[in-house]
């Protein structure tokens, strides 16, 4: 199951988000479908300006890999919902992908396939 300092109701009613095709320990009784989530985050003007000074001395963009973990959580988490509305107790096959929308706007999506466990 994914991590987080608060758990969502979604979360926590899941007995697990795997990438694997299968939960150890456990048989899948039933495919219900592809449990998906997404978000679409821009960035700032503000932000730009000082990830760029930072960019050209070299090293990591932390603001940047700030909102890209915090977007791939938030896709997490709304897969998980999407799941639970479905009646899964766990989503295999988990991917995430990203994509750029628009100038300076990425989408990340995260699905997997819900099941019920025997």
């Amino acid at each position: 199951m994914s991590t987080g300092a608060i758990k969502s109701d979604a979360q926590q009613s899941l007995v697990a988000t795997v990438t694997t095709e299968t939960v150890p320990g456990h048989e899948v009784a039933e495919v219900l479908g592809i449990a998906r989530g997404n978000t679409v985050r821009a960035r700032n003007v503000g932000r730009d300006i000082t990830q760029g000074f930072r960019n050209l001395a070299g090293g990591e963009l932390k603001a940047y890999s700030t909102l890209l973990a915090d977007a791939r959580d938030q896709a997490i988490e709304r897969m998980e919902a999407d799941a639970v509305e479905m009646g899964a107790d766990a989503v295999v096959n988990v991917r995430m992908e990203t994509s750029e929308v628009a100038q300076g706007a990425s989408e990340v999506i995260a699905y997997g396939t819900a099941v019920r466990l025997a």
